[in-house]
């Protein structure tokens, strides 16, 4: 399969929950992938961990405290960008880039720090895209630069 391009900030959707044209930050530095959200609580439901949280995107009022309830795909450390190592919740979802959908797994951290409410990393780009960094949205076609 070809590699689709893509730039330093795509539009994506998150087709499970219903969530729309939400911008990602691009992170080739970032190994793995993560989204913004706060009163992140995990919880047994049936012998299994789950998790429930709030997202956080101002720029989306429609889904900005939107409570989401999932089951927790894993539980490991993650180095953050400051260099903290922080133990993370990992859920999986789909993204969809270029009207392809494909699975992810996401860590929930409060980013309220960063601009952006979700960072794609390179275990998900890894085979499947490149990236120009001088170059942004080119998944949706609205912003070519």
């Amino acid at each position: 399969m070809k590699k689709k391009v893509i730039g330093r900030l795509e539009i994506v959707d998150l087709p499970d929950w219903n969530i729309e044209e939400i911008e990602a930050k691009i992170d080739t530095g970032a190994y793995s992938s993560s989204l913004h959200c706060h009163n992140i609580e995990e919880y047994q439901k049936n012998d299994k961990k789950w998790v429930k949280f709030n997202l956080l995107d101002p720029d989306h009022p429609s889904y900005n405290e939107r409570l989401f309830t999932l089951p927790v795909s894993d539980i490991r450390e993650v180095k953050s960008s400051n260099g903290q190592t922080e133990l993370r919740v990992f859920i999986k979802t789909k993204i969809c880039f270029f009207e392809y959908v494909h699975e992810i797994e996401l860590s929930l951290t409060n980013r309220s720090e960063m601009k952006y409410p979700l960072l794609i990393g390179r275990k998900f780009l890894k085979n499947k895209f490149l990236v120009d960094v001088s170059k942004k949205h080119l998944s949706t076609n609205k912003e070519k630069s």
